[in-house]
């Protein structure tokens, strides 16, 4: 059950030649991948384009309607490996992921497919994870296209340009019989926009033909001596024909401007942000017309050298605008100008910032600084000039002109007043309770090493729970541990969850954790989905998938690898239980891994699953309930013990009516999902009797009636004789 259902408007996927097209930019690249001719599509989910996936997902009948194989991969590095069918026949195929930690994964099964090359067009879509919103480590895809000599694309973030880029690059893969990525940064992937679509292609050559012909070329696999030549071949011949193909349809684009002693080469997916800078400027009309010429490198690897000096010849200065570390195209336009002799100066990290997102405002104190310098009269006379004229008025020109905007720092009595919000577990998260029972166990058992793992359970090193030491990749969280098999008074411990566990854990870390003797313990979170990456399943999902195998437990596959001790546990939400399994994990005399195996359903996708079939069930006139759980104000003591150790959002604090309690009491507002974590938590941690749950009735039958009635009467007898009593005792 992903996070999103895209049922009704994968619907734009059959429309033909000459209509518009009107969408998101992951649903325009599926669209343009049909139009493409594809054979087969596969990938793995992972933001910013697990959409990407669900949609694939979504439009099965129509992949099924044009023969398009697609495939939800066990990882990057399966997909990757997909790759093959276009090795030897002449088949278009698509795969996707989250870089670059999808490509970390990917690279051995890449490698060799740059390598030996393609036959059939080759695409890798890569949703580029990198800025401020990003979950994962800084780095580029640019370096590993690079290394393996993989032609990279950057499309403008609009829908025409990236449905292009689609096409150039299967043609560009073909022509140069090397696989292509293309790169889509988060904004690109979310734009919205229209085209004017094309009709959906069939494969030219099926899966099926393929193989009743199959086709066996030596010199595309990689073994000596073949391996040796194709680093040759890559320099000889796939080089010069990707340059070619670029320079002939055009790939980069040159806009021009007035001031042409100026000049800005920009990676395509930074257009947007370039033109809204100069706007700011006065240097850009409403339309994106720029004054300054630019360069706009749609294709980041290879350059085109020719194009490059060409931009350059007769112009003082250019400007650079590369995010990211390293400055790999700075480097390389450096080389391309001093080996032809040309003096024009290039700027680059030198006025913009080595490292980080470039937002509008960053590439918008780039430019001023790099017009500052090369051309301040510009700055000038875009100050003087009509207001008419300008995006901007002259007073804030000239502002801009003055000083970079500076964001002003928090106040600090404002940060005494909002507490900071760390990123944390959804309400009602069944992973809230392991991580509380965690707790409890190195309260009384001293603290453990803990290495975590990729996934929502990485939370768990923020407070409230403030556990773990690492985190070194997805279903690594006990190969993490690896080093620590050794003899001590205290056992490891290493979480991962479920879609870790199946991507890469199972071998990697249990099965190596077998074969080792690994003595520590293992907690494999079970949420019955690819949990952090949308809500997928995964192949332990209790869900009935019509396209996939599902309910394969997780139990059978451990002990399939040869692990002795496990413990199931089928409810998380039993904190006691789940710390009490954790200490006999920690203190068993028996030697090997200790698996525990934590299950409970995302409350997320439990909410999705449930919340309309509930609210079908009170609309049409059935008896439903609903369970809420709250705090006894009279009760609390406001200690608070249990927020520090559950962390629930729904858990708050609200100011006592009791003039002998000065200290906030304990309150769970309405978002509260029932789950009863906070109660089990202030059970378990033998804190307080405050916590009650009640149950919301809604279509209530007789026998419900009656005793709420009978309810309503004795609580009231009893409120109107306490009033009598003390009214007595005021007397």
């Amino acid at each position: 059950m992903a996070e999103r259902s895209f049922k009704k408007e994968v619907q734009q996927l059959r429309i033909g030649a000459g209509e518009e097209f009107r969408g998101e930019g992951i649903l325009a690249v599926t669209k343009a991948l049909l139009q493409c001719g594809v054979g087969y599509v596969a990938g793995y989910q992972g933001s910013p384009i697990s959409h990407l996936m669900d949609v694939l997902a979504d439009a099965q009948e129509i992949l099924d309607e044009l023969g398009v194989h697609f495939e939800a991969s066990a990882s990057e590095a399966t997909a990757a490996a997909t790759l093959a069918a276009s090795v030897m026949y002449p088949i278009r195929g698509a795969v996707t992921w989250k870089s670059t930690v999808g490509t970390n994964v990917a690279s051995d099964a890449l490698a060799n497919l740059a390598s030996g090359g393609v036959t059939g067009g080759a695409l890798i879509v890569v949703g580029e994870d990198y800025g401020e919103g990003s979950s994962i480590m800084q780095e580029r895809t640019h370096a590993f296209a690079m290394k393996s000599q993989i032609w990279l694309l950057d499309p403008r973030p609009n829908l025409e340009s990236m449905v292009k880029a689609v096409e150039d690059g299967f043609q560009l893969s073909e022509a140069s019989n090397t696989p292509v990525i293309l790169q889509l940064r988060i904004r690109g992937c979310h734009v919205h926009g229209r085209f004017i679509a094309k009709d959906n292609k069939r494969p030219p050559l099926s899966l099926g033909q393929a193989l009743d012909n199959p086709v066996r070329d030596t010199s595309r696999i990689v073994l000596p001596p073949a391996s040796f030549q194709h680093e040759h071949e890559k320099i000889q011949a796939r080089w010069p024909a990707a340059i070619k193909y670029i320079k002939e349809n055009k790939l980069n684009e040159l806009f021009d401007g007035e001031h042409g002693e100026l000049g800005l080469i920009l990676q395509g997916g930074l257009y947007n942000g370039v033109i809204r800078a100069l706007q700011l400027l006065g240097l850009a009309d409403t339309f994106g017309n720029s004054r300054i010429p630019l360069y706009v490198m749609n294709v980041t690897y290879p350059v085109v050298d020719d194009e490059i000096r060409s931009f350059c010849e007769h112009k003082k200065a250019v400007l650079l605008i590369e995010e990211g570390q390293p400055n790999y195209i700075e480097q390389n336009l450096n080389t391309i100008l001093r080996q032809a002799g040309m003096d024009t100066a290039l700027a680059g990290k030198d006025v913009l910032p080595l490292a980080g997102e470039y937002t509008t405002a960053v590439i918008r104190d780039g430019l001023q600084a790099f017009l500052s310098k090369h051309s301040p009269g510009l700055l000038h006379e875009v100050a003087d000039a009509p207001a008419a004229s300008k995006p901007l008025m002259k007073e804030q020109v000239v502002q801009f002109q003055r000083k970079p905007t500076v964001v002003p720092a928090p106040s600090p009595s404002l940060a005494n007043v909002v507490p900071p919000r760390p990123a944390g577990f959804c309400t009602g998260c069944p992973e809230r309770p392991i991580f509380a029972a965690l707790t409890l166990a190195q309260d009384k058992l001293g603290e453990h090493h803990i290495a975590c793992d990729i996934g929502c359970h990485l939370f768990s090193i923020l407070p409230p729970f403030n556990l773990g030491a690492t985190t070194m990749g997805y279903g690594l969280g006990a190969s993490s541990a690896a080093a620590f098999n050794v003899p001590s008074s205290k056992r490891p411990i290493s979480i991962m969850g479920d879609g870790g566990f199946w991507h890469n854990g199972l071998s990697s870390g249990i099965g190596n954790a077998v074969f080792n003797k690994y003595d520590g313990v293992i907690i494999i979170v079970d949420n019955y989905y690819s949990a952090a990456t949308g809500g997928q399943d995964v192949l332990s999902s209790r869900a009935r998938n019509a396209t996939k195998s599902t309910n394969n437990p997780i139990e059978a596959a451990v002990r399939g690898v040869g692990v002795k001790w496990l413990r199931t546990l089928d409810r998380t939400y039993d904190v006691a239980k789940v710390q009490a399994t954790i200490e006999e994990a920690l203190t068993t005399p028996e030697k090997g891994p200790k698996v525990i195996i934590a299950q409970s359903e995302c409350m997320l996708n439990k909410q999705r699953r449930t919340k309309p079939i509930f609210a079908q069930a009170v609309k049409s006139g059935k008896r439903a309930v609903k369970e809420r759980f709250g705090v006894d104000p009279d009760v609390c003591t406001g200690d608070h013990a249990c927020i520090r150790l559950s962390g629930c959002p729904s858990l708050s604090v609200k100011e006592s009516e009791d003039p002998l309690k000065e200290d906030p009491i304990a309150y769970v507002d309405n978002t509260c999902v029932g789950c009863g974590n906070c109660g089990e938590v202030a059970h378990a941690a033998v804190l307080c009797p405050s916590f009650y749950r009640a149950d919301i009735i809604h279509n209530p039958n007789r026998w419900d009636l009656l005793k709420a009635g009978m309810r309503r009467s004795v609580i009231g007898f009893l409120q109107r004789r306490r009033q009598t009593q003390l009214a007595r005792q005021a007397l």
